[in-house]
């Protein structure tokens, strides 16, 4: 890591080994930081641990990106990269900034001149259209269905018009 960098680090989805779905690269890098922008430190510091079970988890430093967050707070979590620190992102579940409150760090990164790196890993969104049988040379994401199924079934309806 020459240039300090904002890497978007995909984590699993549901209860797949991290052996099958996250490169070596990725674990290494997730191995290297010690700053992080998170969705759930609790749910990031087991993810990271199954990517180096040897990894000093006191060491690194969080912070909390959720909708709980104060916008206003966003841009100061982005204070280790003005002094040289690459930072991580990680979501709940798959990749960080599709549909998930890490899409705004991101923007503010651009912003300042940040490099800003994705890394592979899965992708509900992909995994979606890709075992859909569709033809996934023209779709269109309108965001992730509501858990409450009543508002589930409305946008469905929405959609479907």
């Amino acid at each position: 890591m020459d240039k300090a960098a904002l890497y978007l680090i995909p984590v699993l989805l549901g209860d797949t080994s991290v052996e099958r779905v996250i490169p070596e690269f990725n674990k290494r890098i997730v191995s290297e930081l010690k700053f992080f922008i998170v969705e759930n430190i609790r749910s990031a510091r087991r993810f990271m641990k199954k990517c180096d079970p040897g990894i000093d988890i006191d060491s690194l430093t969080f912070y909390e990106l959720n909708k709980h967050t104060n916008k206003k707070d966003i841009e100061g979590y982005l204070a280790p990269m003005k002094s040289g620190n690459s930072m991580g992102v990680i979501s709940e579940a798959g990749c960080p900034a599709i549909a998930d409150p890490g899409a705004e760090v991101v923007a503010i990164a651009q912003k300042k001149g940040y490099k800003v790196v994705p890394l592979v890993g899965p992708s509900s969104l992909l995994m979606a259209v890709m075992a859909s049988g569709f033809n996934g040379q023209s779709f269109a994401f309108h965001g992730y269905l509501p858990i409450d199924s009543s508002k589930r079934v409305s946008k469905i309806k929405y959609l479907e018009m």
